[in-house]
């Protein structure tokens, strides 16, 4: 605009020219172009699609068009947004339509009196609402503080620069007059009467204090950094450093004085540690860090008697060193077992040596960086206790389970602690930490497994729930992959129920106490579990969708560009209506069995026909594992696949941020399940943001979820007819007969609380409160101890052995046995 129409009275506003049309400029920049049209000249642009919008002639004369995105406007955002051209009549009270949406006041008293317009034509509501075209705009918006900041008139701004310029230079000379009087006058001399009495002390005071020479510089206290973005350089444990690399918004804390502080945000889209997560709204997208505190060689499925059984990992080097022993290891047992007898190759401490190295504070940091806001962290019984000839490596994993919170809350994440291993084995798979057989909730020792379990949920809830760790630890999946089709439905519901019913225990009822309670589907289908726990406060459901096992195809990865949303989409959908929150905790980009150990160690593949079983041979494994040789296409379909189970699945966790390389080849021999080594190679998406609206939105799920599935009103009022028809323990299990013909143990032995960190404080007078490792003084009763005049079998002794003579429970303890307090552990 000119100049000489800015008191225009029908403009209701005067406005000062465009920086755009100023003399000040020199002929040869930017500014120097034609000014914009008057409202008064004939120039008007009703146009409702870009298409009819004609060439822009010269710079500075452009057809104005919007300049100001809606606050909300992309997909999913109503589409009506339809014109180009402001005097469509935008909606400036909406926040989908308006382009000044933002930059009114969103306090202020009237939708349309005395709001900001950018429409000198628009007289539609001045007119029929009684507000004004082209009004004042006293909005004290920061939006349009910036926006009147940056249409200011360049002269004016150089006048306020050179104004601030003076003024700070004049502070600075009232300091330095202050200042250097100071120093001679009081410093200096207190300083030289330092110097004066240490000369006058005896020989072995003046050494202590004698000052630094006149060549030398005193010593400064270090400046801590606390926090920083994108670029900023850290320091880890050892003293080796990085660069955070963030650019999405998100910001790291750190302060040795504050170790608890939850000020970290992974992105700019996540909510801080000290800020509401709301689940439903807010997306999960996480990964798994699979076979680090639960090691595994990789996956193992197989099909017996059509029943689908599997494990998986991601260390395989730990189990090649010991590939040529005659019994090579095929699950952690073994591993231990191994490696207690390799005392000259580093014994079982090779484990710790393994938690300490595979992952670390970095790949905290590179999580946050890819944009993602979640880590699920799978951990064995064995990070609590041992008992009797368990070959596992006790209570060292939890040392470095404290250091993933530590880790974690620098930089912003949440996790998901997912109970991978259990007493007798939940499902027979090398990931319970037991590869063989049933012994949970099934056979003679299944009772007792199952307390020991109950027992060990119990320890872990009453840490998490403590208030240091509730914001971080905010998920417990308390049992990973039961096989629901050998223990039956109704036991496993039973046994859900009673762990709810402690986690709840221990951390209460209601947003923010304790964490989510996360059930395995036991691979049945979502639909199974449909209302199950009416009211149960804040429970989701884990599924583990996998395309890769079972018949197998040789179809190139880009038929599969749209595989996940038919598959898994609308079943996510209803679940999330008729359960409630359903996250997929596992899923990878495979969609054959290649890769090093995917179905066992020396098992062979289905692909290439060598596995137990008739797998007719579809072709050579090295078209899929291959990954130096995949070309720009098969990383596009391959980056198209995962895009497409990303937003089918909504809330997820990838199975796995990184695999081990092969001791053997000394490269990843299973690229289709790490994200890492994805994102390195340009399959996997650097933002996941991108994978939203690939499914198209079919039969959408509308949030949010109901109030008592996220800790509101109504939560954990579970029907009594509920509760009675699940009662604990069930009358009896599939494959045991009658629980009360079981042995079972008795709560009277003593609790072994689990320790909390020990911080270095860079302050000597600061303290830090990690908590005692039990959330709920009141919860008392003793954890699950054998019957001395009793006798049991091996946990893992087969299912359909006979039980030994039941035996009575004995007498309890007249008064339940407190909490034994472990001391803090180093992190």
């Amino acid at each position: 605009m000119s100049h000489n129409n800015n008191n225009d009275p029908t403009r209701g506003v005067a406005y000062d020219p465009l920086p755009l049309t100023q003399d000040d400029h020199l002929p040869s920049t930017l500014y120097n172009v034609p000014s914009s049209p008057e409202p008064s000249s004939n120039f008007h642009t009703p146009q409702m699609a870009p298409g009819e919008l004609g060439p822009d002639s010269s710079l500075g004369s452009a057809q104005p068009r919007f300049l100001g995105a809606a606050l909300y406007d992309g997909p999913g955002s109503p589409v009506i947004r339809d014109s180009f051209a402001s005097s469509q009549h935008t909606f400036p009270g909406s926040e989908y339509n308006a382009s000044v949406y933002a930059l009114n006041d969103p306090s202020g008293p009237a939708r349309y009196d005395g709001s900001y317009r950018d429409d000198p034509r628009d007289s539609y509501y001045a007119g029929e609402h009684g507000g004004v075209a082209m009004s004042q705009g006293h909005s004290a918006g920061r939006m349009l503080e910036e926006k009147r900041a940056a249409y200011e008139p360049p002269q004016t701004k150089s006048r306020r620069k050179m104004m601030i310029i003076g003024a700070i230079a004049a502070l600075i000379l009232i300091i330095l007059a202050v200042v250097i009087p100071l120093y001679f006058v009081v410093f200096k001399k207190s300083n030289n009467n330092e110097a004066s009495n240490s000369s006058s002390g005896t020989k072995s005071t003046a050494a202590a204090t004698t000052k630094p020479s006149s060549t030398s510089s005193p010593t400064k206290p270090a400046v801590r950094e606390v926090t920083g973005g994108d670029g900023s350089i850290i320091t880890m444990e050892d003293g080796t450093t990085f660069t955070y690399t963030n650019p999405f918004g998100g910001y790291w804390y750190w302060d040795e004085n504050d170790p608890l502080n939850n000020g970290a945000r992974a992105q700019s889209w996540s909510p801080a540690l000290n800020e509401t997560f709301n689940y439903g709204i807010d997306k999960i997208r996480g990964v798994n860090f699979g076979g680090w505190l639960n090691t595994e060689p990789f996956y193992f499925w197989f099909y017996a008697t059509q029943t689908l059984t599997f494990f998986h990992g991601s260390s395989p080097a730990l189990y090649q060193k010991y590939s040529s022993n005659p019994q090579p290891p095929v699950d952690e047992w073994t591993l231990s077992v191994a490696m207690r007898a390799d005392t000259a190759g580093g014994g079982i401490s090779q484990l710790e040596t393994h938690y300490k190295t595979f992952i670390t504070e970095k790949d905290f940091a590179d999580v946050a960086g890819a944009g993602l806001n979640f880590i699920r962290i799978p951990i064995g019984w064995w990070a609590i206790e041992v008992r009797d000839d368990e070959p596992f490596l006790p209570k060292v994993s939890w040392t470095y389970f404290l250091k993933a919170i530590k880790w974690a809350r620098k930089y912003g994440l949440r996790i998901n602690l997912d109970l991978h291993a259990v007493p007798g084995s939940q499902n027979g798979w090398n990931h319970s930490g037991r590869y063989g057989t049933i012994g949970f909730l099934s056979g003679p020792m299944g009772y007792v497994n199952a307390q020991r379990t109950l027992d060990y949920i119990r320890i872990l809830a009453e840490f998490i729930s403590q208030p240091q760790y509730k914001d971080v630890v905010t998920i417990f999946g308390i049992l990973n992959e039961p096989q629901e089709s050998f223990l039956g439905q109704d036991v496993l519901s039973s046994f859900y129920l009673e762990a709810y019913n402690i986690v709840r225990t221990a951390g209460g009822t209601g947003a923010g106490n304790g964490p989510y309670i996360s059930f395995h589907d036991g691979f049945m289908p979502r639909s199974g579990w449909a209302n199950f726990l009416p009211n149960a406060d804040r429970i989701s459901l884990d599924s583990h969708p996998y395309l890769c096992f079972g018949s197998q195809s040789n179809a190139p990865i880009s038929t599969y560009a749209l595989t996940p949303c038919q598959t898994w989409g609308s079943a996510v959908n209803t679940s999330m209506a008729a359960f409630g929150l359903t996250n997929a905790g596992e899923f990878s980009n495979a969609v054959t069995d290649c890769g090093l150990f995917l179905n066992g160690v020396g098992l062979g593949t289905r692909y290439e026909g060598t596995y137990e079983g008739v797998w007719p041979r579809m072709g050579s494994c090295t078209d899929w594992t291959d990954w130096q040789n995949y070309d720009v296409a098969t990383k596009k379909a391959i980056r198209q696949f995962a895009l497409a189970s990303m937003d089918a699945l909504q809330d997820y966790f990838f199975w796995t941020w990184k695999i081990g390389n092969s001791s053997v080849s000394g490269v990843v021999e299973t690229p289709a399940w790490s994200y890492q080594l994805g994102l390195q190679q340009g399959w996997m998406p650097t933002d996941p943001r991108d994978a939203t609206g690939t499914c198209g939105g079919t039969s959408p799920w509308s949030p949010p979820l109901l109030s008592w599935q996220t800790g509101g009103a109504g939560a954990g009022n579970i029907p009594a007819s509920v509760s009675s028809s699940l009662a604990w323990p069930p009358a009896s299990f599939s494959t045991g007969g009658p629980v009360a013909s079981l042995p079972s143990y008795t709560p009277t032995g003593p609790i072994p609380t689990l320790p909390g960190p020990t911080f270095s404080m860079a302050s000597p007078t600061a303290n830090v409160d990690v908590g005692n490792g039990w959330a709920n003084a009141a919860d008392t009763q003793g954890m699950y101890a054998p019957i001395t005049s009793c006798s049991y079998l091996d946990p893992w002794v087969n299912p359909s052995t006979a039980p030994p003579p039941v035996c009575a429970a004995g007498a309890r303890r007249e008064s339940a046995p407190q909490p034994l307090n472990t001391p803090p552990l180093s992190s």
